[in-house]
């Protein structure tokens, strides 16, 4: 696809109305429970002793901490202050999703299925609404994502520019927030060196062709926006750690502290009743209760899991993806196969012994993508197969209307009325 072809009419207003939704549903009742739940309890201590400058919580970086511990330094040490930061980054994150998908494919309807799929797959929301670092990461990581392909659009070098800078931005602090992002924070800087290779240049500064792609961009000057530039903003993250009372990060121990961040996680290898491997994921096997208690006198519950409709169609889209790609030479379904396969493989091949659901948290939302490319072209034809491409997403929307009192802590009637959406025993 010419990477200045316009398509269809940008949906701006759909992205913008769809992300605005989300937040104020996030944002409804965040406040339930009024106590830290599953793994609050490791991220909002260690945000209060940020504050104080003591250690804590050393095998993951700074940034998503330094979020919390600024909005409980602004609204106060309460669950509001712990999970608004994770609730705006989900929302940001999801506006910088459907930009992302825009400018990748310039198809108007694939935008907005898209960015109602990642809505509704449970993950991101129940993500969006719990004080852990991930969202804060995955948030930004698709911002990173969003600004590096509206500079693949750009016609003008100061613009493309300015995007390329934001993007390195938002791929420092994504990196700052939480390791997992790594691979999907390559591929810019990859898509960019492929494409300067096959336009042949321009490589080095003083030759600014103003032709092709991102004209008068260099790939030496993209090499510091998208590479460089995005590791000094990661390590300006531990810049309160050099501040520690005891025991701080020195400027230059950049090595010293990272291998002592893998030691401290390669150390986690007490068995997890919820932990599980990539494969399970794929096929949403194996989900994690991240609330089942009884509060303000009713059950309630959390369940980290990914919607059935919209997770398992898109392993068919998965498949639609290597056929668009390697038989309609669609660069789009490329891309967001690669960023898919990259995120799930690192955590295939890693040898990290405890792994969890949430870790498909990045991978489940490229899915998304992929599936909102196959499925937006089915909806706009006059036969049978407009069924498929409608029924999937309106059962998908359905799902997570059907699914969200366990999504959002509603109260439940009964102790074992969870039941009702336990499907299958690795559910429980």
């Amino acid at each position: 696809m010419p990477l200045h072809s316009r398509n269809d009419r940008d949906p701006l207003l759909w992205c913008t109305a769809i992300a605005l939704a989300f937040l104020v549903l996030s944002l409804w009742r965040l406040t339930v429970p009024g106590s830290f739940y599953f793994d609050e309890i490791h991220y909002v201590p260690a945000a209060r002793k940020l504050l104080e400058l003591v250690p804590a919580n050393r095998e993951h970086p700074m940034f998503a901490k330094e979020v919390i511990a600024g909005f409980i330094w602004l609204l106060g040490d309460k669950p509001l202050a712990w999970r608004i930061g994770p609730a705006l980054a989900g929302s940001l994150g999801l506006f910088g999703f459907a930009r992302f998908l825009w400018h990748l494919s310039h198809k108007r309807r694939a935008t907005i299925l898209g960015a109602l799929l990642l809505a509704t797959n449970f993950m991101w929301f129940v993500q969006s609404r719990i004080a852990m670092l991930d969202m804060i990461e995955a948030g930004l990581c698709m911002v990173g994502l969003w600004q590096f392909t509206a500079a693949l659009r750009s016609q003008a070098t100061g613009q493309a520019r300015a995007h390329l800078v934001a993007a390195g931005l938002a791929m420092g602090l994504s990196l700052g927030a939480k390791w997992s992002s790594a691979p999907a924070l390559m591929v810019p800087g990859l898509v960019f060196l492929i494409i300067r290779l096959r336009e042949g240049g321009p490589f080095f500064p003083g030759r600014r062709s103003r032709v092709g792609t991102i004209p008068g961009i260099s790939l030496l000057e993209a090499a510091l926006w998208l590479g460089l530039f995005p590791l000094a903003v990661y390590w300006l993250t531990y810049l309160p750690a050099m501040f520690y009372t005891h025991r701080p990060v020195t400027p230059l121990g950049f090595l010293a502290q990272h291998e002592y961040m893998i030691k401290l996680q390669d150390s986690v290898l007490k068995p997890h009743p919820y932990q599980s491997l990539w494969y399970m994921w794929a096929a949403d096997w194996r989900d994690i209760w991240y609330l089942f208690k009884v509060i303000g006198g009713s059950q309630r519950g959390i369940v980290m899991l990914g919607n059935p409709v919209s997770m398992i169609s898109g392993l068919g889209a998965l498949v639609w993806g290597l056929w668009a790609t390697v038989f309609r030479r669609r660069w789009d379904a490329a891309m967001l196969l690669v960023l898919y396969a990259a995120c799930l493989g690192i955590w295939a091949f890693n040898g990290k012994p405890i792994q969890f659901y949430y870790h498909y948290l990045l991978p489940g939302a490229f899915l998304m993508g992929l599936l909102a490319l196959a499925i937006a072209p089915l909806t706009e034809r006059r036969d049978r197969w407009r069924w498929l491409g409608l029924g999937i997403a309106g059962l998908a929307f359905a799902m997570f209307l059907g699914f969200f009192p366990i999504l959002s802590a509603l109260p439940l009637p009964s102790r074992d009325f969870y039941n009702v959406w336990m499907w299958l025993p690795s559910w429980r």
